[in-house]
Formats: C-alpha cells, sequence, structure tokens
C-alpha cells in the first residue's frame, strides 16, 4: 500500500523517547536504610563497660529480672511435689545458686554474650509427669515425697545433660545451624519472645490494680519522662525499672496493709498480697547449696527419656535467645562453632544442676536479653557481676527471699515489654533477605503461625498434671513430643528449616540472604569473630580446637 497523510511510518529508533526510569523509592518518599549487622544507638557494647557505680546498678536490675522465673516455677511445682514453704525457700536458693555458676560459664567460655542463664519452662513437662509418677505411691509424709521427687528430677536432669554436651562438643548443633538463614532466624528468635506470652498480660490480669500500673508507668517513665532533662534521660532510660518496681511494690504493700484484699478469692491473695509468700520466713539465714543436698539421686529410664525432650528443647530457645543478645548487645550474629561449644557448656551446667540438685535446667533467659535493649546497655561485665548478687541473696536466704516475695503480677508487667524487644529484635533479621519474595512471606507466615499455633493446641489439651494431647502406652515417648511440640521456638525451628532448605533453595540463594549468613558459618569467616567471641585469657591454647 502506498504511504498516505493519515498512516505515518513509525518514528525510527533514535527519534523515539526513552522508557520512563522508576524513581528510586529513597528519591521519592524519603531515606532509605541499609542493612546493618550491629546496632549503632547502644551506650555501651559487648565488649565496652560503664563505671563501676552504674555497672552494678545495672547488675542487680539484672537480678532482680531473672527472680521473677524462678520464683514463678519454684512457687507452681514445689507444692506439688509435697514440698512445704522452707522447700520452696531451698529450692529458689538453689535455682539461684545454679544461674549464677550457668551465667559465668557461659559469659566466659561458653557463648561469651551478655546472656543470664536460669531456669526454663521446658523442663517444666517432664516434671510434672514425674510428680505423677509418685502421686499414687504412700510415703510417710509429704516431705519424704518431696525428697524423692526431687532425687528422680537430679537423675534425669544428670542423663539428659549428656545430650547438650554431645550435641554441643560433637558440633553437631553447630552443623545444624548452617542450614539456617535470616528466613529461619526470623520465626526461631521472634517466637523466644512472643511463645511467652502466657506469662505477660494474662498473668498481670491476676492482680490488674498492681500489674497495669507497673505496665503503665514503665512505659511513661522509661520512654517520654526521660525526654525531660538530659539528667532524667540518663537515669531513667537505664534504671526506670528499678525505680518503678520499688514504687509499685510499696503500693501493693498499702493495698494489703489497708485490708483491700481481706474479703477476696484465695488466688487474688495469694497473686496481690505481699505477705503471702511466706518465704521470708522460712529461707534460712544463711545455706550453701551442696551437692546431692537432698540424697542420692534415682535414675528412671521412663523419665530420663523425658527429661532429654526438654533438654533438646532448652538448646533450640538458648539457640535464639543467642541470636537475640547478640543483636542486642552489638555483636555480630553468633558463628556456628560458637553456637555449638555453648550448647555443650549449657550441658555441663545442667549436669551441675544434677548434682547441686536444682529442680530445673538451664537456658538463656529471655527476659535479662531483653533487658538489654531497654537499657541500651549490652555489656558483658554487667552480666558478670549480676553473679555476685545471685551467689549472695542465694547463700543469705532472708535477703534473698525478701526480693523473691515481690508479686508475680509486677515482673508479668515487666514481661510484657522485654519479651516485646526480643520479639522485635528477631523481626530486624529479615533485613537481610529479600523482604519482597513471596516464597519469603510464605515460608514466614507459616513458621510464625504454626510455631503459635500448634504449641497453643498442645497447651490447651494438657490436662493440670501435665498429661499432654500425645498419650499412648509409652509415657516417655508422649513426654519426648508433648515436650518439643509445646516449645514456639522449637516449631518454628523445625518448621522454617525443613521449607527453608527444601523449598526452591538453590535458586533463591540471595534471596534467602545466604551470602550475609555465609560469613559466620566459619571460624575465620568473618574478622569479628574473635573479637566478639574469642576466648579470655588464651584458654583456647589449652582446649582441643575440636572442641571450640
Amino acid at each position: 500500500m502506498g504511504e498516505t497523510a493519515n498512516h505515518q511510518p513509525p518514528p525510527s529508533a533514535q527519534m523515539m523517547p526513552p522508557p520512563p526510569q522508576p524513581l528510586p523509592l529513597g528519591g521519592v518518599r524519603g531515606p532509605t536504610w541499609v542493612p546493618a549487622e550491629q546496632l549503632q544507638q547502644l551506650n555501651y557494647c559487648i565488649h565496652s563497660n560503664p563505671s563501676w557505680p552504674i555497672s552494678c546498678l545495672l547488675a542487680f536490675q539484672h537480678y532482680v529480672v531473672m527472680l521473677g522465673t524462678i520464683v514463678l516455677v519454684a512457687k507452681t511445682l514445689v507444692p506439688r511435689m509435697g514440698g512445704d514453704n522452707g522447700d520452696k525457700a531451698r529450692v529458689i536458693q538453689t535455682l539461684l545458686f545454679m544461674a549464677g555458676i550457668n551465667t559465668l560459664i557461659q559469659t566466659m567460655i561458653g557463648s561469651r554474650l551478655p546472656t543470664v542463664m536460669s531456669a526454663s519452662f521446658a523442663f517444666v513437662l517432664p516434671v510434672l509427669s514425674i510428680i505423677n509418677s509418685y502421686s499414687e505411691r504412700t510415703f510417710p509424709d509429704e516431705h519424704e515425697r518431696f525428697l524423692y521427687t526431687m532425687r528422680t528430677i537430679q537423675g534425669s536432669l544428670i542423663v539428659s545433660s549428656f545430650v547438650n554436651m554431645i550435641l554441643g562438643f560433637s558440633g553437631a548443633w553447630g552443623n545444624l545451624t548452617r542450614f539456617f538463614s535470616p528466613i529461619v532466624i526470623v520465626p526461631l528468635v521472634s517466637l523466644v519472645g512472643l511463645g511467652l506470652f502466657s506469662r505477660g498480660f494474662p498473668l498481670l490480669g491476676n492482680c490488674v490494680e498492681i500489674g497495669l500500673p507497673m505496665l503503665i508507668l514503665l512505659v511513661i517513665s522509661q520512654q517520654y519522662l526521660k525526654r525531660l532533662h538530659p539528667i532524667a534521660h540518663h537515669v531513667l532510660e537505664r534504671f526506670a525499672l528499678l525505680l518503678c518496681i520499688g514504687l509499685v511494690w510499696v503500693f501493693a504493700a498499702i493495698l494489703t496493709a489497708a485490708g483491700a484484699y481481706n474479703n477476696v478469692k484465695q488466688q487474688t491473695k495469694i497473686s496481690c498480697r505481699t505477705d503471702r509468700s511466706f518465704l521470708i520466713s522460712s529461707a534460712p539465714w544463711i545455706r550453701i547449696p551442696y551437692p546431692f543436698q537432698w540424697g542420692t539421686p534415682i535414675f528412671k529410664a521412663s523419665h530420663v527419656f523425658g527429661m532429654m525432650g526438654a533438654a533438646l528443647v532448652a538448646s533450640a530457645e538458648s539457640t535464639g535467645t543467642f541470636f537475640a543478645a547478640a543483636r542486642l548487645s552489638g555483636a555480630t550474629a553468633p558463628p556456628a562453632f560458637v553456637l555449638s561449644r555453648s550448647i555443650g557448656m549449657q550441658g555441663i551446667g545442667m549436669l551441675l544442676e544434677g548434682i547441686f540438685g536444682a529442680a530445673f535446667g538451664n537456658t538463656a533467659s529471655v527476659e535479662n536479653v531483653g533487658l538489654l535493649g531497654l537499657t541500651h546497655i549490652g555489656s558483658r561485665r554487667v552480666v558478670q557481676i549480676s553473679t555476685a548478687f545471685m551467689f549472695f541473696f542465694s547463700i543469705f536466704g532472708k535477703f534473698g527471699a525478701f526480693f523473691a516475695s515481690i508479686p508475680l503480677p509486677i515482673f508479668a508487667a515487666i514481661y510484657c515489654v522485654l519479651f516485646g524487644i526480643v520479639a522485635a529484635s528477631g523481626i530486624s533479621f529479615i533485613q537481610f533477605a529479600n523482604s519482597n519474595s513471596m516464597r519469603n512471606l510464605y515460608i514466614l507466615g507459616l513458621s510464625l503461625f504454626l510455631g503459635i499455633s500448634i504449641p497453643q493446641y498442645f497447651v490447651m489439651n494438657t490436662t493440670a498434671d501435665g498429661r499432654g494431647p500425645v498419650r499412648t502406652d509409652a509415657g516417655w515417648f508422649d513426654d519426648i513430643l508433648n515436650t518439643i511440640f509445646s516449645s514456639p521456638p522449637t516449631v518454628a525451628m523445625i518448621v522454617g528449616t525443613l521449607l527453608d532448605n527444601t523449598l526452591e533453595s538453590k535458586y533463591a540463594i540471595d534471596d534467602r540472604g545466604v551470602p550475609w549468613w555465609r560469613p559466620f558459618q566459619h571460624r575465620k569467616g568473618d574478622p569479628r569473630n574473635d573479637e566478639f567471641y574469642g576466648l579470655p585469657l588464651r584458654i583456647h591454647e589449652y582446649i582441643p580446637s575440636r572442641f571450640l
């Protein structure tokens, strides 16, 4: 056809205008932030230290925060064992003493992170199983039943501790973490905090007139009032928690003395009154926990296997807490060999707990890691100094019992803030992966949801005596599965690791954040590994490298 005025040929390539280029996001809506392996808003990082007076006050604050979990587990389970208030006080003293030892072990030759090692709730179901096994047996008195129960717990802890030591010192746990990527770390760390929601507002609600003022006062004073004056900023940012505890504790004592709880139900009296712990009157003035204080350990295979499941769960929970601690203390992510070493040392701590007669195994304290973020101080020395308070108050029982009598709803209000900080630190790991990948969103969503939903199913279908939904003729098998699947971080780790390493894993290496994660898998992979995680006093020269 011939050309007409109404039918012009297409313009040449030189004449066509270039296609519009999308503007970078930062050029349209403000600045963007590049991924940061270390938080920059900390006043003191892992190897920088405040002055000694400030360090001691911060260390005492760490002691007070970790005390709540120990008191809670002792108050919950010691009466079921047949123990009286005196037994409860001695169990608390032993748990405090072992927390001090295990914290020193971890901060000096374990993870080297500023983490307090305290009693783990992962051991509740195996302990309840041991309690149930003696519930129908006849004893001369209740105290004798308590002793038999504690001796059985001792034996189970001693044997199950070798699970952690084998996993750690063989390097198997570190090899497992090589399958992690930021897509796995996000749900693992987040559910270390979110998975403890039952110890937050539900526990606070047992005495809302004490717990709610504590929560509101802590948020206002620590986040808003600190902006009034530079001096107030330094004081309240670091010590608002101690000040709020003191004020609300006095308020609770006034309500108790005024008779506000004279005509309420028994559970409210236990939660709200400041004179219902009976710990001060029952605790000895001076007592040093010693090996086999309850008698010769009792070894029963059925209970040992259940405790082994709890040891595995405690390892998973500690791993997630170590990642959060590294983030909130200004360190890089812990390398694989450090995680192996820390889990091995955690096993040694469990062995010592079995020898000394602690009622629970240990794990890294989530609330104390949250305190690092709350105060913006991630100093290792502060946590090490806190062990001096643990030793002092575990030996001088009357003084320790005084602080152990703080009403639990006050601790629950603190947990609402501290657990939230840990959960948020887990979310921050998504910056090292592609958050716009539908594959990653699928894995994150399913891991987070199942990590909360599956344990909730197990909790809802667990009876008051600790019998979970898995019920077969093999009680030891039931205890293992019920314990593992009642732990949100463990479920999230299992689901996330399986999906992330089987769902198009080879084609999504960059999206998964593997290039960022890979340097932390080897001792020399990142030059900062030795700076943050190297052993002190040239200890590594005396320990075979295969154990490090």
